[in-house]
């Protein structure tokens, strides 16, 4: 086998001293400075030869994985038609958040941001009987989703490379199946990629279906933030954590709902100070547990509607807004602005409770409450009059709630969810890879059935299982980097090996030429830094560092004492090898 050849001095690459202004984090900020990548426009990039050596790498061992587990590659075009998409709903669902254009004759189409509905019509096209399944195709390809605020560079663009795979089976029992196969294939996917990750519980939001769960990689720059047990293996996206309701408590005994005056007490914070002052516990101090916080949002529907929706959380918490647009997907939700909050002249703002909320009740706006209101629960809150709050308000006596929501902010040191011994901590990453058990809804819409054995025409049910390379480079980096520059993982990196030609002796230059070529020769992949001219040796090394390939080789001064200087990028050790034996030495470390 043998290895590649680049040389600096013809590489269409320009590396950079400055970040770019536009860059938020490590990654981005290197990846531009390195000559991997270059803005196009927002949240669009251009890939040099550099970053595109490393996607290519990323897609490679992907396809490797997936091609292993039985999986079939083929490719969907990018430019969609839009009947598929209207008859699954998300022609509408996706709102502004794709592409849309029209040809000269008026017919409509969009940039693909996913292909659940091309898949599912391939697959009924061509197949027809139970006898075909089950199968898995996938492909690597081109999406594109207007996002409102691309940022982090690769980690959240407008136009991203995606592998999506979609498989397909008679029954649940082969659903299952096929997901554990995707699932184990993944597994050896980011272990072969080189960072850290967690695999955590997720929600499916506009996907649909019922098992899901997230690949992230541990970034403290990721937007996704994640809870793991301090005593089991639990661990969920935040969006997906679930609140363990308490059971129903008796109330027979509790005292009557009481209205009393509370002036000046429109947050929660002076209310627990009043309550101490005026309304003292016999059995403790108020908290702000104690209270009941009646939260107003406006849901943007996909066909535009807008809807008021009040949520009852624990003033101890806040409503978060990821976890509630999680569990809503794909409403947005926007707080209740003043205009929004007067068409409502029921809701007295900074005192609204319970009595005037619900579908049932004169205001009309849904009242959804944290799991924590339970049945018996008793609250301090609103009284819906400015200066008054309602003691001993009971849920189930005096108030009955329209359902409940998980919008509240999750904590460390939080119950977990699993188990009845451990608190949850939490921490970010960056959404790597997502697989769903989307069962029958795209099936259904498209009308995908197959005959079963005993001759009946079932509905077909379906997994699908993204990966993101394009975002996969961004991360790979944010895991690896140092204050020096990138820093690859070997299985991933542009080349093997960064040979320097540090000096301005024609013998140097000519060593490293011919150690380039015979590491070549034994299938090492060679990025030789050949420049002349003004181009200084501290320069080399500063591109050396920048650049981040895992092994960087110096010729320079120890030539005359018949060696080269062999070092570790990411530890920084190093050796000098006696210029006969190198080959076989940086060999020996590449296939290490």
């Amino acid at each position: 086998m043998t290895g590649r050849l680049l040389r600096m001095s013809t590489l269409f690459v320009r590396t950079l001293r400055d970040d770019p202004n536009d860059a938020e984090v490590p990654s981005h900020r290197l990846l531009v400075r390195a000559g991997y990548i270059r803005r196009a426009a927002p949240g669009i990039y251009t890939w040099l030869p550099l970053g595109l050596r490393v996607l290519r790498k990323i897609e490679d061992i992907i396809r490797e994985e997936m091609d292993d587990m039985g999986a079939q590659e083929l490719s969907f075009p990018a430019l969609l038609p839009k009947e598929p998409y209207e008859a699954t709903g998300r022609w509408a669902d996706y709102g502004p958040n794709i592409f849309r254009l029209q040809d000269r004759k008026g017919g409509d189409y969009l940039l693909g941001p996913t292909h659940e509905e091309m898949f599912t019509l391939v697959v009924k096209d061509l197949y027809s009987s139970y006898k075909d399944l089950p199968l898995s195709i996938y492909q690597i390809q081109t999406k594109y989703r207007d996002e409102a605020r691309p940022r982090a560079g690769l980690l959240r663009g407008r136009e991203f490379i995606m592998k999506d795979s979609y498989s397909f089976d008679i029954d649940d029992a082969g659903l299952e199946e096929s997901y554990q196969k995707h699932r184990d294939a993944y597994i050896r996917i980011f272990d072969r990629l080189g960072f850290e990750y967690v695999i955590v519980k997720a929600t499916s939001g506009a996907m649909g279906g019922s098992a899901s769960e997230e690949f992230l990689a541990k970034a403290e720059v990721g937007e996704d933030t994640y809870v793991r047990c301090t005593h089991c293996d639990y661990a969920a996206n935040v969006e997906a954590v679930t609140v363990p309701a308490p059971p129903a408590l008796p109330y027979d005994d509790a005292p009557a709902a009481h209205a009393e005056d509370t002036p000046d007490t429109p947050t929660i914070d002076t209310l627990v100070a009043h309550l101490d002052a005026a309304h003292p516990r016999e059995d403790r101090p108020w908290t702000a547990g104690d209270t009941l916080k009646n939260v107003m949002v406006v849901l943007k529907h996909p066909d535009g509607t807008r809807e008021p929706l009040a949520i009852g959380v624990p003033g101890d918490r806040e409503v978060d807004q990821k976890r509630l647009e999680g569990q809503l997907e794909p409403i947005e939700v926007e707080a209740m602005d003043e205009a929004e909050m007067a068409k409502h002249p029921a809701l007295v703002k900074g005192y609204i409770g319970p009595e005037v909320l619900g579908e049932e009740s004169k205001s009309g706006i849904r009242y959804l409450v944290d799991p924590r209101v339970a049945e018996g629960t008793r609250w301090v809150t609103g009284a819906n009059v400015p200066g008054s709050h309602v003691l001993d308000l009971v849920v189930g006596r005096d108030f009955t709630p329209d359902g409940t929501i998980e919008a509240a902010d999750v904590r460390d040191g939080d119950a977990c969810p699993n188990c009845s011994e451990g608190t949850v901590e939490s921490a970010r990453g960056v959404e790597m890879g997502h697989i769903f058990q989307l069962g029958r809804k795209y099936a259904d819409a498209l009308g995908l059935k197959v005959l079963d054995e005993n001759g009946k025409l079932v509905t077909v049910t379906m997994g699908s299982y993204g990966i993101g390379p394009s975002r996969a480079v961004a991360a790979i980096a944010e895991g690896t980097l140092d204050d020096i520059g990138l820093c690859w993982p070997r299985n991933v990196a542009p080349a093997d090996v960064h040979i320097v030609a540090a000096g301005k002796d024609e013998t140097i230059f000519a060593a490293a030429e011919v150690l380039a070529q015979d590491l070549k020769a034994a299938g090492v992949e060679v990025l030789l830094d050949d420049r002349t001219g003004k181009v200084s040796p501290g320069v080399k090394f500063k591109d050396a560092e920048l650049i981040g390939v895992p092994t960087i080789v110096t010729v320079g001064r120890g030539l005359a004492d018949g060696n080269v200087e062999v070092r570790d990028r990411r530890t920084g050790d190093r050796e000098d090898v006696a210029v006969g034996s190198a080959v076989a030495r940086i060999t020996e470390i590449v296939r290490s």
